[in-house]
């Protein structure tokens, strides 16, 4: 197979996977925006977290709401629990990577506040317990993940929401959360802003 087509395979796999995705997903979408806009409209913020790609998604999340999205607005209270290099480090090596997010969401998080937690295959152990540790602090959890949903799946309580990507590969199931994740902040501008269309 030359380069030329195997990029456009790449493309092809990819429109393919969202468009297997849209009716899966689209309702839990909608539900976790509406439980992002009302936590931020309640002197809420989120945290969010995950691994490799996940924690540059995690981040991109982040910055959307602290900086902007594409409507001028004040910052959006945000953090992403993958960018103090100090604070990750002084866990794992303290106690473990396992709970670089779990320690900071136990001193961080209040009931208010809505854990985004992204594995795409729902078996991040440091994610998991993230979700676990957003529970003891009476938060709700959105959570995106893929495949079969994983551990995750096990740990969600109620008003909780889960974004399964009905796919296996890594790199469409992380094509399809920056796909969720701009249709979060695009929700959230609408909850805060009202919808411009109108």
């Amino acid at each position: 197979m030359d380069s030329v087509t195997r990029v456009r395979e790449h493309f092809a796999e990819s429109i393919a996977t969202k468009q297997d995705a849209v009716d899966v997903i689209s309702e839990s979408i909608a539900v976790a925006g509406e439980l992002m806009g009302k936590a931020l409209l309640n002197d809420g913020k989120i945290l969010s977290c995950g691994n490799g790609g996940s924690a540059g998604d995690a981040q991109h999340f982040s910055s959307e709401l602290l900086n902007r999205f594409e409507r001028e607005r004040p910052g959006l209270p945000a953090m992403a629990l993958t960018t103090d290099a100090s604070t990750i480090t002084s866990i794992s090596n303290d106690y473990s990577y396992e709970e670089i997010f779990s320690k900071q969401i136990r001193a961080l998080g209040k009931p208010e506040d809505i854990l985004l937690g992204i594995s795409t295959s729902g078996n991040s152990e440091n994610v998991c317990r993230a979700i676990t540790a957003a529970h003891e602090r009476g938060m709700k959890v959105v959570a995106l993940s893929g495949r079969d949903g994983g551990r995750m799946a096990e740990l969600f309580e109620e008003g909780d929401v889960e974004i399964r990507v009905p796919a296996t590969r890594t790199a469409r199931i992380q094509e399809v959360h920056l796909v969720i994740i701009h249709a979060l902040c695009d929700l959230i501008d609408i909850a805060l802003l009202g919808d411009d269309a109108t």
